[in-house]
């Protein structure tokens, strides 16, 4: 009987040993995949504000100083497609409709021929206006992108990255 307490002993504390190696195992793989898409969703991110931030400055400038711009809008287009990529479903909306308000913007500041920053630019405040409702559109993006990052991240109430659609109290 001392023998048959002994295997079954052993027996249990094997198998429990190995039931904690795969539990472990499997947390600790959740964990690395959730932490790996956190940081590809912040690269993603990054890159797109980032992408925002320089086209809006390179068309500013070219309406400041009456000078043609260029801008590679593959590089935009394959912004928004990463970050949608990895993006929470309710990011991946807020992307989409940051990208129409970009759209809509183009439309206003560098698709209009009429508005030529060579021959007939833009004045500051007319950018200004132009720049407003991507501006807002960034502002939402990056609370949905705050808010799926941490719960504990409060929604910012002002537009952030020195945009030139002014503050979002200002009427003009």
């Amino acid at each position: 009987m001392a023998l048959l307490d002994t295997l079954v002993t052993t027996a249990t504390g094997a198998l429990s040993a190995t039931i904690g190696v795969l539990v472990g195992g499997i947390v600790t793989h959740r964990a690395q995949d959730r932490q790996w898409l956190r940081d590809k969703q912040l690269i993603a991110y990054e890159e797109l504000i980032s992408h925002y931030a320089k086209f809006t400055m390179t068309i500013s400038r070219a309406h400041a100083g009456r000078q043609g711009w260029d801008y590679d809008w593959s590089e935009w287009s394959a912004a928004l497609t990463r970050a949608s990529l990895v993006a929470p479903a309710d990011v991946a909306g807020e992307i989409d409709n940051f990208g129409k308000a970009i759209g809509a913007f183009l439309d206003q500041v560098a698709r209009d021929p009429a508005r030529d920053p060579l021959h007939n630019p833009l004045s500051v405040e007319e950018f200004a206006r132009a720049s407003r409702a991507p501006a807002q559109a960034q502002v939402q993006l990056v609370n949905a992108i705050r808010r799926s990052l941490s719960k504990d991240q409060k929604a910012l109430p002002f537009w952030i990255g020195g945009s030139l659609a002014g503050s979002p109290d200002d009427t003009r």
